[in-house]
């Protein structure tokens, strides 16, 4: 056992401290649990973002090769070279999920409308147009992966986090307090027991004097 004062007022403000960390452990109980069910519906949600991407991913390299195949490889490298100028608009913002500060991309859609393509579609193919279009959607799709994974890990990381402190507290901190407190009450009573006998032996001198 540590070096502690076994006294009435140590004791009092010991079992404060353990009322205190039990409340805690529960409310982080509690907070781990809410942090895992908010987990599970993101990874349902990711699940069908991942299997969208996937597609658009399959959908964009076909439309690709038949261009190429029919338009050839410099007219689509002419028309990639005109849609790099373009760059995604996005701004990162914050949200918070029970506690954790996780990243809303706030984007415009890349995928724009045949007008307002960065090049002269009167001089493209339906070909070429498909296969830009198609890679548009598919680079719209690669920042909503971004997100939702990246609020997965930074969800991860605070479940363990949490299950790291509740564990400490169910298993060293709280256990190793109650220890304590029994470890003081014990000399407590032991003290009262001596003081006991003490004053009956004062009373029993007296007694025969």
């Amino acid at each position: 056992m540590p070096e502690v004062q076994p006294t009435r007022m140590e004791l009092i403000k010991l079992r404060r401290r353990i009322r205190m960390a039990i409340r805690g452990h529960a409310l982080l109980k509690m907070k781990r649990d809410g942090l895992i069910m908010e987990f599970r519906e993101l990874l349902e949600e990711a699940k069908t973002v991942i299997g969208k991407m996937v597609e658009n991913y399959k959908k964009a390299q076909q439309k690709l090769l038949i261009a190429m195949a029919v338009d050839g490889y410099t007219a689509l490298r002419s028309i990639a070279l005109a849609c790099c100028q373009v760059q995604p608009s996005f701004t990162v913002k914050k949200k918070s999920i029970m506690g954790v500060v996780v990243p809303v991309i706030k984007r415009e859609k890349v995928a724009r409308k045949a007008v307002e393509k960065p090049y002269g579609i009167l001089s493209t193919s339906i070909r070429v147009d498909e296969a830009v279009t198609a890679y548009e959607e598919l680079v719209d799709s690669i920042l909503e992966v971004a997100e939702i994974e990246t609020t997965i890990r930074r969800l991860l990381e605070e479940i363990e986090r949490t299950k790291r402190r509740v564990n400490a507290l169910e298993y060293r901190v709280i256990p190793r307090m109650q220890e304590l407190a029994k470890f003081i009450a014990f000399k407590l009573e032991e003290m009262d027991r001596e003081n006991i006998i003490r004053l009956k032996k004062l009373k029993t001198k007296r007694m025969k004097k």
